[in-house]
């Protein structure tokens, strides 16, 4: 009766026709599951003919995306060249440090990055199971950057997940493939693509959308802790996500009657994985009072008008009034989902939307809740924020951790385009469906080339060795001399940051100037007072060349620097501090 109960409670069958769902539990009025059991050999090759459709599909859209030089990883120039920004930067510089130093405990640490400032491979978004993985294979085989191929995969595991889902309703294979190629073949991933590499692992939010809905919760807990344990791994935003499902899910079922040993399995198991990861990842290296680089949360919202907005991306439809933050454009859907939606909402029976709600109502809260906090406290429309409140301060630190909120609009747009497949898919003929289904995926690529060309060409301007930001002679003189460099005043992201930081990380150079997504306040501020009442008591550390950032500091270097021994100069637009530059010389 508890398994049945559960079947009744998490199956979609019903919501849009009648009859049992193969995914259901069998019943004699639904002869799928025995047409599934005699299907013949050309089906079985049919659908992993689909299947590989879908996964090699997928992979094909970051190479369309960016070009065939990102599976080169000897091809350093597309990352270090700064056409996509300075993130790509920070994650070669930290990987440089990170890859030949010796294994810690926990694995995660990346001491050399930033000197007092560092901490972990985690707060620099460069992937850290890849980095775990390219590291443990450098006895074999040298990878000097990871994340070409590391987007071609997720890509490709976004089509996967994304046929694994559907093949909760949709039983027709080349409908299934099609329809996975619209989930790989969209801005909320593709855009991710422009600098932010961590965040194509969106393919784990369909992970946990096919626990959220799959019908039996065979080994739930199992699959839960693997599917937060990988992410947590990945980003820290999809691993957000994620667990905001997990939650869900788990009220959902224990609403429905599933067995308090497969809860309980799940308290435990689950919390464990996620916290074993990102210690793993050393996500626990930061105490106190942590602070994101950048905007704090509700200044990179969601617009309601951003999934329609084809500004940044989008060819056959117009831009519409927007926000312009950094995050613009990432939440536009693309023509041919919009069209598949709008014809899944004329073709959806009526009270469809009621049945699904009353089913999930559990994951409909999440999801609307994820879309409450994408929206932030400033409520914006068309570019026009029409309504804002204040948050309790603690409430505003935990949202300030999170604060690209935008981002959290995702899980409710896969949803969507889900129930928007299953719809179209049980309304019309299988052969209609597979052309309307083909069509919508030829609109959507043609719509969204305007944002995949803009990212071509991109990294194709991007010479193959880029070109050094520092090249006076003095730097490589500088660069057999000492052994650590300081910026003076220290800061994470500050003046500077990446010349230095290319200079520095090849050279094995340890450095301050670094670029880190999170710091430790009260750190910094130690560094920096540090610093200066070094540089007060004129006391400069052995082996330590000196980059001033300001007029202040200039100052208190030149009323005791010794003009006999020390260097002190303008090299390349930076004003250097060099102690003993002139002994033995």
């Amino acid at each position: 009766m508890g398994r049945q109960k559960e079947l009744r409670s998490h199956g979609w069958q019903g919501m849009i026709q009648a009859e049992s769902v193969a995914s259901a539990t069998p019943v004699p009025a639904a002869p799928l599951a025995a047409a599934q059991a005699a299907r013949p050999a050309q089906s079985v090759l049919l659908r992993r003919a689909m299947l590989l459709l879908a996964v090699f599909g997928g992979g094909l859209a970051a190479i369309a995306t960016l070009g065939p030089r990102i599976l080169d990883i000897n091809d350093l120039g597309w990352l270090l060249h700064g056409t996509l920004g300075p993130d790509p930067v920070a994650y070669l510089m930290a990987w440089t440090y990170f890859a030949p130093a010796p294994w810690s405990w926990p694995p995660g640490l990346n001491p050399d990055y930033g000197l007092e400032l560092s901490s972990a491979i985690f707060y620099v978004d460069v992937v850290p199971l890849m980095a775990f993985l390219a590291k443990a294979l450098r006895p074999l085989v040298e990878i000097p950057q990871y994340w070409g191929p590391w987007m071609v995969l997720s890509a490709a595991l976004q089509g996967a997940f994304a046929w694994r889902l559907l093949a909760l309703e949709v039983e027709d294979a080349p409908s299934r493939a099609l329809a996975a190629l619209l989930f790989v073949w969209q801005p909320l991933l593709l855009n991710r693509m422009g600098g932010h590499f961590a965040l194509v692992s969106q393919w784990a939010m369909l992970w946990a959308l096919w626990l959220c809905l799959r019908p039996v919760a065979r080994r739930q807990a199992l699959q839960w802790a693997g599917c937060l344990g990988v992410v947590a791994m990945l980003n820290p935003y999809v691993m957000a996500m994620c667990g905001g499902l997990w939650v869900a899910d788990w009220f959902g079922r224990a609403r429905a009657g599933l067995a308090w040993q497969s809860l309980g399995a799940q308290l435990l198991l689950v919390p464990a994985a996620m916290g074993g990861a990102l210690w793993l990842a050393g996500y626990f290296t930061l105490a106190g009072d942590v602070v994101p680089m950048g905007v704090h949360y509700g200044h990179s919202q969601l617009d309601l008008t951003a999934p329609f907005d084809a500004t940044e991306w989008g060819r056959l439809l117009p831009a519409l009034p927007g926000l312009r933050h950094w995050e613009a454009g990432g939440s536009y859907l693309g023509a041919g989902i919009l069209v598949l939606l709008a014809l899944a909402l004329a073709l959806a029976p009526r009270g469809a939307l009621r049945g699904a709600i009353r089913r999930y109502p559990m994951l409909a809260l999440m999801l609307l809740g994820m879309l409450g906090f994408a929206m932030s406290n400033h409520i914006a429309i068309a570019g026009h924020e029409v309504l804002q409140f204040d948050l309790p301060g603690p409430l505003e630190r935990v949202a300030d951790m999170l604060r690209a909120s935008e981002r959290f609009f995702w899980p409710l747009a896969y949803t969507a385009l889900f129930c928007g497949v299953v719809v179209v898919v049980r309304r019309l003929p299988v052969v209609q469906a597979r052309w309307l289904l083909g069509a919508l995926l030829l609109v959507q690529v043609v719509d969204i080339q305007a944002g995949m060309g803009r990212f071509r060409a991109l990294v194709a301007a991007a010479p193959a060795v880029a070109a050094e930001r520092l090249p006076d002679p003095f730097w490589e003189e500088a660069g057999r001399r000492y052994q650590r460099l300081r910026a003076v005043p220290a800061a994470n992201f500050g003046p500077s940051w990446e010349p230095l930081a290319r200079f520095a990380a090849p050279r094995g150079i340890l450095t301050d100037a670094a670029y880190h997504s999170r710091v430790d306040p009260a750190a910094l501020r130690r560094l920096q007072r540090r610093g200066r009442a070094a540089l007060v008591a004129g006391r400069w550390e052995p082996g330590t060349l000196y980059v001033l950032r300001d007029a202040e500091t200039l100052a208190l270097v030149a009323a005791r620097a010794n003009p006999q021994w020390d260097l002190l100069a303008v090299k390349d637009g930076l004003q250097v501090f060099a102690p003993g530059w002139f002994i033995g010389r």
